[in-house]
């Protein structure tokens, strides 16, 4: 049963392997209009887990929280393409983001390289919502830059005790665990020497800092680890493993951050601003919002041409960095557009009225500037296309 108390839409996860992809959205859209809380769409902002837990909920008796996870492991098996529709479809119904980290991250990468006993502690604990997990990849002077990593980790006997600080670790004061990188053998090169570690949050030395941002919300924080003690079995793919962990992680969030669907969803905001208040008789307006409509094809275009990639079973290339840049800098280009053309009301904090309208574009404005930086910078992506794509020389 649902959290909403009706029978689950799809019991059987073999009855949705057959559905063709079409016949899955429908699905998947039936589920969402049937299950998904009315007064949570299209939430601003990120959901606190207080207001989101009930969806979790529902989402994991229902067995569609996981859709992409192997049966034996609590999810649905389904294909990498129904899983691009699940979420397409959850953002298009303005589906408030759940904890996901351990559901497309840490879920996964356990699946593959986890050992027995790690899968059987942990993933039953994701589905339950009894773990929410957290990314401990950045710390101060190491951000897009994640092999200059200075966390330090030194063998105890069964122990891993961990001493230094991650920055930017999203809604780690709301979650239970964290998996990071850590360094290991500060003797080795430097993507070497590296190892991916599962932290309980709990554990005496931690501390966590939430950092308020300029929208004046707390969905990152600073957590410090003072001799935390970590149980080698912990160590995920072998001590000194950890880049290669981790990157097969980055890729699909470099998808995950390329989807069209925030921009869009705020061009048409902006557009229909504009048709409300008559600025679009206004041609250099009007020439504007054209072209951020042909970015915003571009972008549609291009998030296609990758996701289908993913669709048929293949790890996404280094040109995907393409994908990161052009998603976060088309949305800033958007906000930017949309502050201007709605004059005074745009430097305005909150919700100001405009037109008779509340708007929050100053909070789409704000919003926009970290993505550009989160799962790896704008620069740093254009050195991973000068140097994997391209093939130009390094100094």
């Amino acid at each position: 049963m649902t959290g909403t108390g009706q029978q689950p839409l799809v019991s059987e996860p073999a009855d949705l392997n057959r559905l063709d992809d079409d016949a899955y959205r429908v699905r998947v859209r039936e589920f969402l209009h049937e299950h998904y809380p009315e007064d949570k769409r299209h939430i601003i902002g990120r959901a606190r887990w207080a207001d989101i837990q009930g969806w979790y909920m529902t989402l994991s008796r229902a067995g569609w929280l996981a859709p992409a996870w192997p049966r034996e492991h609590g999810g649905m098996g389904l294909s990498a393409s129904k899983q691009l529709i699940w979420i397409e479809e959850q953002e298009r119904h303005g589906a408030a983001r759940v904890p996901d980290h351990g559901i497309n991250m840490i879920g996964p990468t356990l699946i593959r390289l986890g050992t027995p006993a790690q899968r059987e502690h942990y993933l039953p604990r994701i589905l339950s919502g009894e773990h929410l997990w957290a990314q401990g990849y950045s710390e101060p002077g190491a951000g897009s830059d994640l092999a200059s990593l200075r966390t330090r980790g030194e063998v105890e006997g069964d122990w891993l005790v961990i001493d230094g600080q991650k920055t930017w670790s999203t809604m780690a004061h709301e979650s239970t665990h964290m998996y990071m990188l850590v360094r290991t053998d500060a003797a080795a090169p430097k993507r070497e020497g590296i190892s991916f570690v599962l932290v309980d949050l709990a554990t005496p030395g931690v501390s966590i800092r939430p950092i308020r941002d300029i929208v004046g919300e707390s969905n990152f924080c600073d957590v410090f680890f003072d001799h935390v003690r970590v149980p080698l079995s912990d160590v995920v793919g072998g001590l000194n493993k950890g880049w290669s962990v981790a990157k097969t992680q980055l890729g699909f969030e470099r998808l995950l951050h390329g989807s069209p669907r925030v921009p869009d969803n705020l061009l048409m905001r902006v557009r229909a601003l504009c048709e409300r208040s008559g600025l679009l008789r206004d041609a250099v307006i009007a020439d504007r919002l054209v072209r951020l409509e042909m970015d915003v094809a571009d972008l549609s275009a291009l998030y296609a041409r990758f996701a289908d990639i993913v669709r048929r079973g293949q790890a996404l290339p280094p040109s995907v960095s393409m994908l990161k840049i052009w998603s976060s800098e088309t949305y800033s280009r958007i906000a930017d557009f949309g502050i201007e053309v709605i004059g005074s009301c745009g430097a305005l904090q909150g919700t100001p009225e405009f037109e008779g309208e509340r708007v929050e574009l100053m909070v789409h404005c704000y919003r926009a500037r970290p993505i550009t930086v989160f799962a790896g910078s704008s620069e740093i992506q254009r050195n991973i296309l000068a140097k994997d794509v391209l093939g130009l020389p390094t100094r």
